[in-house]
């Protein structure tokens, strides 16, 4: 009897342990991302197209060196013989606007075994709009909304959009010495938000690319049509007036723009549960107590925007998706 039945153990062990296995004999695609923020980021994307025929295990661009960024991860896809088996995950910066006009660019577009996010980078999809609500109740367990951000984020958009327009228009001309990307973003920040009257915030942003994009078109007149040229480029690769922000500098947005937003409406969220608990205690150690809790609960906004994982539907993620799915239609 116990014999019989160490044999069936057995026999389960065994059973488990090759169904075990058989997890390993799927297809191993390995997808090279540019840093270890990407990781998580890449991992949430590529999981959903996992199944019973494949696998992929997300890596830095080098396990021998330190070796990071867009080049290095693109090159094990360049250099590589294996093909469908190897792919690049990388940011698409500006090399999804300029269109091909530099090799890293054409290599980008062109090669089917890399993958961009057509938002500038990982960033713009952290800081997606439709969601910054909940990553505000993560961070502070509390659901009351302040500011409606989805509509912050579009007339944020459409103000600095002029301004975005003459940036990839020098940037396309190779002309970074006129009007760079750094110079564009301290020009698109925010300083901070008033939340009780955030169109202040948006009326001193609009004032300040009102300015520049006057200065442009004083100092540069002949530039104008052709400004107005790639506004209508950028509209045919997905760039709108109201959704520029995914297209502008992804740590710029995340550091200058998201956090600005999301540090005084947490801040503010926080306390306002902490004055509820001050409010509703009936004794002193009640009071510490649940405000101990409260505390322990509570999570970092930049790490919860790091960590966000709801990226909802928005047209540059879904060409990203489109991509990846003709790809992984055409495996064996």
């Amino acid at each position: 009897m116990a014999k019989r039945l160490v044999d069936n153990m057995n026999s389960l062990y065994i059973g488990a342990a090759n169904r075990l296995k058989s997890k390993k004999a799927r297809k191993k695609i390995i997808a090279y991302v540019e840093s270890y923020d990407d990781i998580l980021f890449w991992r949430n994307v590529l999981s959903a197209y996992e199944n019973e025929n494949r696998y992929f295990e997300v890596m830095l661009p080098s396990r021998t060196t330190l070796n990071r960024g867009k080049k290095p991860a693109m090159m094990n896809v360049l250099n590589n013989s294996l093909g469908e088996s190897v792919i690049a995950c990388v940011d698409a910066d500006y090399d999804y606007l300029i269109q091909g006009e530099t090799t890293t660019s054409k290599q980008m577009l062109e090669n089917p075994f890399i993958f961009h996010t057509y938002a500038y980078a990982i960033e713009n999809y952290q800081c997606n709009a439709s969601n910054l609500h909940e990553v505000c109740v993560m961070a502070t367990l509390n659901d009351h909304e302040l500011v409606d951000l989805k509509s912050f984020y579009q007339l944020y958009s459409q103000i600095v959009y002029p301004l975005f327009a003459w940036n990839v228009y020098f940037y396309r001309q190779k002309d970074l010495k006129s009007f760079s990307i750094l110079t564009f973003c301290n020009a698109a920040r925010i300083d901070t938000l008033k939340i009780e009257e955030p169109a202040k915030t948006l009326e001193k942003l609009q004032r300040r690319i009102e300015r520049k994009v006057t200065d442009f078109e004083t100092n540069y007149p002949e530039l104008v049509a052709d400004v107005e040229e790639v506004k209508k480029e950028l509209y045919q690769l997905g760039v709108y007036p109201e959704n520029t922000y995914y297209f502008i500098q992804g740590h710029h947005l995340f550091e200058n723009v998201t956090m600005k937003v999301l540090s005084p409406i947490c801040a503010y969220l926080r306390r306002e549960r902490e004055d509820e608990i001050k409010a509703l205690a009936t004794h002193e150690t009640q009071l510490q107590n649940e405000l101990t809790s409260y505390e322990h609960s509570q999570c970092s906004v930049e790490l919860m925007l790091k960590k966000n994982r709801s990226i909802t539907n928005c047209e540059p993620f879904e060409k990203l998706k489109r991509d990846l799915e003709k790809y992984l239609s055409q495996l064996n």
